[in-house]
């Protein structure tokens, strides 16, 4: 069992931060949907590395173990004045499944516990 810090990863050993999480779910088919937003990435410092050894999964690592998520997208979003600077990524992935989505919330809980941020529901409009 792993006692370390909670941490999400594009490879191994190369913890990122992240910005913030969106979660929802399908009315109809009950399919929940989570949006992770990424503002910087370590894995695009070493993009040759990144690009080469990507498994196209992201991995969520707690003192429980070890969630493997295979994303259905990925975004890159660039800015600045040639628009080539990094601004964000964004990572979408479905969770249709109870046990899995009760696995996930108790790593989102962790995570967040310890990075210091806290749930909040959207603020209406």
């Amino acid at each position: 069992m792993n006692t370390s810090a909670p941490s999400i990863q594009f490879f191994e050993g190369l913890a990122e931060e992240l910005e913030g999480v969106s979660l929802r779910r399908n009315r109809s088919t009950g399919v929940r949907s989570v949006l992770m937003i990424f503002r910087q990435l370590k894995s695009i410092e070493h993009f040759n590395s990144f690009r080469n050894r990507f498994s196209k999964s992201m991995r969520l690592i707690d003192a429980e173990g070890e969630i493997q998520v295979e994303p259905s997208s990925v975004k890159f979003y660039f800015g600045g004045p040639e628009g080539d600077d990094f601004d964000h990524m964004e990572c979408r992935f479905e969770i249709d499944q109870e046990d899995h989505w009760d696995r996930f919330m108790r790593f989102m809980n962790r995570y967040a516990e310890a990075n210091g941020m806290a749930y909040g529901e959207p603020d209406p409009k």
